[in-house]
């Protein structure tokens, strides 16, 4: 059973259902069914702009799990604006799978309402990386990481995207064997799965330019935007040197690396203020600047206005 929201991402939908469709026909029958949910039943328009039809609404879930004819699985989909998307309806489903042990998946950025309702609570949990810094900074008791999906009894979560593809790919693993799994694989011409430990990779080593070291110095960055560290401690950790890594930067970048840095910092602060509400001071602290003007100045360099004039 498929919950979504408005504004879902598409490619996260078709990369978890289509895997299923192709193992049935490998297999020669229907072993996975699914119904596709909005909250009034009415079509729901995607991220992309194309409106979907739908089978039923969340009202019709919530009387199929009373009817004892229980699914073995919700997943929820959600997109940009997951922050005002939580409603009364939404709850009362999610609630009473969870209730019942239904095990519960949320893709892309559905990890936002579960937090919001109050399901992820000392949890292990992902969301995609561009609302991780807004989620983590919103809901301070959940352990959010950057893996590509996370598993906890009977709460899934995942970044959705791809991600949604190699989630389905381990359930049907686990469902009907390995060798199904990789047979829907070869159709869908991915030659793998990646697994549950594998990280989201905003910045690939495979970009053009952008070598093994320079990513995981970014990888450094992005985990100790709060505390920033210095470059000395950064060479330490890659074990190169200082002027190795200037070399490095100059060549594949043409910034300096505390410049790129710097960079960093104030994307992740412009993610926090487009979608959070946190005082600007909070807005700095989150992203390791020591002063709330010379984070305003940063800002304004950076992106042509100041934090709260951006945000207005």
């Amino acid at each position: 059973m498929i919950l979504a929201l408005p504004g879902f991402s598409l490619l996260s939908l078709s990369s978890f259902v289509d895997p299923l469709r192709l193992a049935n026909a490998i297999l020669g029958r229907p072993f996975f069914e699914w119904s596709l949910l909005s909250k009034d039943g009415q079509p729901v328009k995607c991220a992309s702009g194309f409106g979907l039809s739908v089978d039923s609404d969340f009202k019709w879930a919530s009387q199929v799990m009373q009817s004892g004819n229980r699914p073995t699985m919700v997943v929820v989909l959600a997109g940009e604006m997951v922050e005002k998307q939580v409603s009364a309806s939404l709850i009362n489903v999610l609630r009473l799978y969870r209730r019942h042990g239904v095990p519960i998946a949320a893709l892309g950025t559905a990890t936002w309402l579960l937090a919001e309702i109050g399901m992820l609570d000392g949890i292990p949990c992902t969301i995609h990386w561009d609302k991780r810094a807004a989620f983590a900074e919103t809901f301070g008791r959940p352990q959010v990481t950057d893996r590509l999906f996370v598993r906890d009894n009977q709460l899934v979560t995942c970044a959705g995207e791809f991600a949604s593809f190699d989630l389905v790919m381990e359930l049907i693993s686990e469902h009907l064997g390995k060798e199904v799994a990789l047979a829907v694989c070869r159709h869908t011409t991915a030659g793998h799965w990646r697994s549950t430990s594998e990280r989201q990779l905003p910045i690939s080593p495979n970009e053009i330019g952008i070598c093994k070291p320079i990513a995981e110095i970014i990888r450094i960055m992005e985990e100790h935007v709060e505390d920033p560290i210095p470059l000395r401690d950064i060479a330490r950790c890659v074990g190169r040197s200082q002027r190795q890594i200037e070399r490095l930067f100059a060549r594949a970048l043409s910034i300096s690396p505390m410049r790129y840095y710097l960079h960093v910092r104030l994307s992740r602060a412009k993610r926090l203020v487009e979608q959070t509400e946190l005082p600007i001071v909070e807005v700095a602290v989150a992203c390791g600047f020591a002063s709330a003007s010379h984070f305003s100045k940063c800002f304004r360099l950076a992106f042509g206005a100041n934090p709260n004039a951006y945000r207005a």
